[in-house]
């Protein structure tokens, strides 16, 4: 229960997104009476939904998905029957062929070809055993994940269409935290059996609402407003006052005019830069340009309406092919069937990154829509005379781009912001975190449990991957101790995956035994046909035959399996016994995850 000291605030929320949103939901639920400022014409942020002639278009694309309940609990609670499942596929259209993702074994192997696809694991197996020692950039960690050839097949292209940056030259940073826990051994595992521990990227199925995310927020504002809050749209927040340490008041665009309004608490999930910049009186110089340091990704919305009723049966398509601009096109119709007004059309939405102001950026929009048909008939989904209509959106600072100096510059604002005693920021862009959807819902739900009940969450340490404790504890939490230091391990030791090398190395050599004893069967070689009848004395049954190569194709699946588990199990207990060893005082914990480590 609040304190009568406590409903009396005035909370003021900048910006109504997944976050601003949940904030507000979240006091309103505490019997305040928040007041939110969206400059925008609707509310959403960046998983807000448009509409265009009846045909509702999300930008981006936006799964709800999350391994936190109290954010699960919210969605079904506002949106109810409205909130429907469903069915994930999606795919990667890559040297003019379609490639499943999650990989699917035949689809993968008809794709790119044996031979390709061998030298995609044996690339997966070297840098398994010789790894970079330091993760620095994007390509350092997926290559130590997938392998080089892997990583310039399916990641590199892909990636520097959407940052407009070199992979050498991006964090790694956002491939551990959009990508987590993801690799080629967790694909090859995919192929074979489903993994015990549900992977964001892999999900098959997850929830959306019946007309796309902004059917969601636009729910969320209507309780906000029922319980007495307010939702302020076309307000855009000028400058913000501060007296010292505190913030005073915002100064609010008001139809041509302006508008200072006070507050008790202020949480923003405006650009933290932005915030920076708007600041009055000016924080100091060091702060100004560490904001002026960062940097986003924008991206555009071309939406098509196709004089079709089915298209293509994927939510989205990942286009890898350079030679088009398109980045990912999603299909509406199959994300909702209710997106979509008239069953007899379908409507897609090509996603182009770039920077705003740049030429991109600046074409107009019929310029826009006549690329976006072209392009899609290139990539061979429909033919330009069947695209009927269509609009074009702008999304701006989308993507918190994670370089080389962003670390440093957040940093310093961090310093700043921190430092004020009545103001917080919150979601993707208050903290310059490529986050999803219900990471930006957490920090605005502990942000209101900072401001109400006096706690002290740290907001720019949410991940939705770990999952939060309801109550904070006094001292040093043993749990998460032994996680950080389980982390740091992973880190400095790139722990290698037993199940996953040995499936590699089992793959490479039971098709090599295989076409190796096909080709000898076959009469078209006979130097190795004396050391291969030698096999037989090894494994029962083998022959330099057609059924034989059958026999040595499992044989050589278990054979590699069983060396390359033996080697990634051997390799790990030295490292552990040597930390053991290292760290023979520490706690029971501390030795139990190491253990674990295993």
């Amino acid at each position: 229960m609040t304190g009568e000291r406590e409903r009396d605030k005035h909370v003021v929320v900048i910006g109504a997104g997944p976050a601003g949103l949940t904030a507000a939901y979240e006091l309103s639920r505490l019997n305040l009476r928040p007041t939110v400022l969206e400059k925008s014409h609707t509310v959403g942020g960046l998983a807000r939904t448009e509409n265009y002639n009846g045909f509702h278009f999300d930008l981006g694309g936006h799964r709800f998905f999350s391994k936190v309940e109290e954010v699960n609990k919210l969605w079904h609670e506002v949106l109810g029957e409205d909130f429907i499942r469903r069915p994930r596929l999606s795919r990667i259209y890559y040297q003019r062929r379609f490639f499943y993702y999650p990989l699917r074994a035949m689809n993968a192997l008809r794709g790119l070809g044996p031979w390709h696809s061998l030298r995609i694991v044996l690339s997966y197996i070297k840098w398994q055993l010789l790894p970079y020692r330091h993760e620095d950039t994007f390509e350092h960690w997926v290559t130590n994940r997938f392998g080089r050839r892997l990583f310039l097949t399916f990641f590199k292209t892909y990636t520097e269409k959407v940052w407009g940056l070199p992979c050498s030259e991006l964090k790694a940073d956002w491939a551990a935290q959009r990508i987590k826990d993801l690799s080629l051994g967790t694909l090859l595992l995919q192929m074979y059996r489903k993994p015990r521990k549900t992977i964001r990227t892999l999900i098959e199925e997850f929830h959306y609402p019946r007309l796309g995310p902004g059917m969601m927020w636009r729910a969320v504002q209507g309780k906000v407003e029922s319980r007495g809050g307010v939702v302020r749209l076309n307000a855009d927040v000028l400058r913000v006052l501060r007296a010292g340490r505190r913030i005073a008041g915002v100064v609010v665009a008001t139809g041509g005019g302006e508008e200072v309004l006070g507050g008790d608490d202020f949480l923003s999930s405006m650009p933290v830069a932005e915030l920076i910049m708007k600041l009055e009186p000016p924080p100091p110089p060091a702060v100004l340009a560490a904001a002026a340091r960062l940097r986003y990704r924008d991206f555009l919305t071309v939406c098509l309406i196709v004089n079709r009723p089915d298209v293509f049966p994927d939510n989205w398509i990942y286009i890898h092919d350079p030679e088009v601009q398109v980045g990912r096109i999603q299909n509406f119709k199959n994300w909702s069937p209710d997106m979509v007004p008239d069953p007899g059309k379908s409507s897609l939405g090509l996603e182009y990154f770039c920077t705003e102001g740049d030429e991109l950026w600046c074409k107009a929009d019929h310029e826009l829509i006549a690329l976006g048909k072209r392009e899609v008939e290139r990539v061979g989904l429909v033919a330009a005379a069947e695209i009927e209509d269509g609009c074009v959106v702008r999304v701006s600072k989308s993507y918190p781009i994670y370089d080389s100096d962003y670390k440093d510059a957040l940093a310093a604002i961090r310093g700043f912001v921190d430092g004020l005693e009545n103001f917080q920021t919150i979601g993707r862009n208050g903290l310059h975190r490529y986050n999803n959807q219900d990471h930006a819902m957490l920090t605005g739900m502990l942000a209101v449990r900072n401001v109400v009940l006096g706690e002290n969450n740290d907001l720019w340490a949410v991940n939705v991957d770990q999952e939060y404790q309801e109550e904070i504890q006094d001292g040093v939490d043993p749990e998460r101790a032994a996680q950080g230091i389980e982390n740091t391990l992973t880190r400095v030791f790139n722990k290698l995956d037993g199940v996953a090398l040995g499936l590699a190395l089992g793959s490479v050599t039971g098709a090599a035994l295989f076409l190796t004893t096909m080709v000898h069967a076959l009469g078209g070689g006979n130097d190795l046909t004396g050391y291969l009848q030698l096999l037989g004395q090894y494994f029962p049954g083998y022959r330099v035959s057609v059924a034989g190569g059958l026999l040595g194709l499992v044989y050589g699946l278990a054979a590699g399996f069983v060396v390359g588990w033996a080697f990634a199990f051997t390799r790990n207990a030295a490292l552990a016994l040597y930390l053991t060893v290292a760290y023979g005082r520490a706690e029971k914990k501390f030795l139990r995850r190491v253990f674990d480590y295993m």
